[in-house]
C-alpha cells in the first residue's frame, strides 16, 4: 500500500502542473512560456525574466480582459501622412480687394467659431486714396457742382420759355443736368466709400484676422468661413501605383470618421502624389482645417493574422511593439509582435502570436507600467 502511494505522488504532481497551465503557454514557434520564474513576489511585481505578476484582485481593479484571437484574413493597410483641408464648395475666404481700414459690421466683428450666413456683412473696409488723388477728386467734385448749378438754371430758363423754344433743346438741357448730377454723386461717394465684406457660404468662422481700425493691404485674408460638416483630407504618398489599390480609409485619431476617395492628382507635388478624401461620419466636426492627421488606407489586398483592438499593442522599454500574453492565473508575459493598422480602433498582428495565446486586450498599458 505504501508502494502505491509512493508511485502515485509524482503522477499527482504532474497532473497539478498540467492543470495549472493556461492557454498561451506556448509561443508562436512552440516554445514553452509558462515556466515558473525564480524569485516570484506575492504582490504586483516585475519578475527577473521580464514577465509580470498580477494577483487576481489587482486584475479586477485594473479591468484586465483577455481573448484568444483566431487567425483570419484582413484587408492590408498602409498609413499615410495627411492634413485636413477646406472643401472648396463648402467654404471660402474673405479678402480685401483694395487697401483700407477695417470697420465693424452690423453685428460687430466676428470671432472664430461664430456661425454666419451666406451674404451676411462681416465687416466694412473703408478705402483711403493717395492725398494727390483725393485732391484731384475734390477739385472735380467742385467743378461738377458748379456745372450742375449752371445746368439747373439753364433748364429752368428754357422751361419758362416752353412753346417758343424747340422741345429738343429743353430735353437736351435736362439730359445734361442728369449726367452732371450722376457724375457728382459717383465722385462724392468714392471719397467716403466703404466696401462691405460678406460671408461667402453658410458656416462657421474658422479664422478671423481683423480688428477695429486695422489697416490692411490688397488681397489680405481677413476671414475664413467653413462648413464643419463638410471637410476634405489630403494624404500624400510616393507610391504612384497605390491609386488603383485603395479600398476605404479612416483617420487614426478620429475613430468615427470615414474617408471616401474623391480623386488623385495626376502630377507630383514636392515629389509626392496627393490623394483627396471626403470625410463623413458623426465625428467629422472634430476635425479642424489645417490639422495634421494619419490616414489609414485599407487596400484591396488581403493579409493573414490575428485581429486585435489597437489598445492591446503597447511599447516595451526598448520601444518595441509588444502584447501581453496571460500564461497563468496571475502571470503575464510580454511578447514582441509585428502588426499593421486596420483602422483607428483595430490592428492585425502578422507575426509573434500563436493560435492558443490568450492576449490582453484591455488593461495592457497598466500592466506595462508595473515595475
Amino acid at each position: 500500500m505504501k508502494r502505491l502511494h509512493w508511485m502515485a505522488a509524482p503522477l499527482l504532481l504532474a497532473l497539478a502542473l498540467v492543470a495549472h497551465a493556461a492557454p498561451g503557454a506556448h509561443g508562436p514557434n512552440g516554445e514553452h512560456l509558462d515556466a515558473t520564474s525564480a524569485g516570484a513576489a506575492p504582490g504586483l511585481a516585475r519578475l527577473p525574466d521580464g514577465s509580470v505578476q498580477v494577483p487576481k484582485l489587482a486584475q479586477r481593479r485594473m479591468g484586465v480582459r483577455t481573448v484568444i484571437a483566431p487567425e483570419t484574413q484582413a484587408a492590408a493597410t498602409i498609413e499615410l501622412p495627411g492634413r485636413v483641408i477646406m472643401d472648396p464648395n463648402a467654404g471660402g475666404r474673405v479678402q480685401a480687394v483694395h487697401g483700407g481700414t477695417v470697420e465693424p459690421g452690423p453685428r460687430g466683428l466676428p470671432v472664430p467659431g461664430q456661425r454666419v450666413r451666406a451674404g451676411e456683412v462681416l465687416a466694412y473696409l473703408r478705402h483711403h486714396a493717395e492725398p494727390f488723388a483725393v485732391a484731384s477728386q475734390q477739385s472735380q467734385l467742385a467743378e461738377l457742382r458748379a456745372n450742375r448749378t449752371i445746368a439747373e438754371q439753364r433748364v429752368k430758363r428754357l422751361e419758362s420759355l416752353e412753346g417758343t423754344v424747340p422741345r429738343k433743346e429743353i430735353e437736351a438741357a435736362r439730359a445734361e443736368l442728369q449726367g452732371l448730377a450722376a457724375r457728382e454723386r459717383s465722385i462724392g461717394s468714392s471719397l467716403s466709400r466703404r466696401e462691405p465684406l460678406v460671408a461667402p457660404v453658410n458656416g462657421v468662422v474658422a479664422r478671423a484676422d481683423a480688428v477695429r481700425g486695422q489697416v490692411v493691404e490688397e488681397r489680405d485674408v481677413l476671414f475664413e468661413v467653413v462648413d464643419p460638416t463638410r471637410v476634405l483630407v489630403e494624404a500624400t504618398t510616393a507610391d504612384t501605383s497605390l491609386v488603383g489599390r485603395v479600398g476605404s480609409a479612416t483617420v487614426a485619431s478620429a475613430p468615427g470618421v470615414q474617408l471616401q476617395l474623391v480623386g488623385t492628382a495626376r502630377s507630383l507635388r514636392d515629389g509626392v502624389l496627393p490623394l483627396t478624401f471626403r470625410a463623413s461620419g458623426s465625428f467629422v466636426t472634430a476635425l479642424a482645417v489645417g490639422q495634421p492627421v494619419t490616414v489609414v488606407v485599407q487596400l484591396r489586398e488581403q493579409v493573414k493574422g490575428m485581429v486585435l483592438p489597437a489598445r492591446a499593442i503597447v511599447r516595451n522599454p526598448a520601444n518595441e511593439p509588444v502584447v501581453w500574453i496571460k500564461s497563468g492565473a496571475e502571470r503575464f508575459i510580454p511578447q514582441p509582435v509585428q502588426y499593421r493598422a486596420l483602422d483607428a480602433e483595430k490592428v492585425v498582428v502578422t507575426q509573434g502570436l500563436a493560435a492558443d495565446n490568450r492576449v490582453v486586450v484591455q488593461g495592457a498599458s497598466l500592466i506595462a507600467q508595473i515595475r
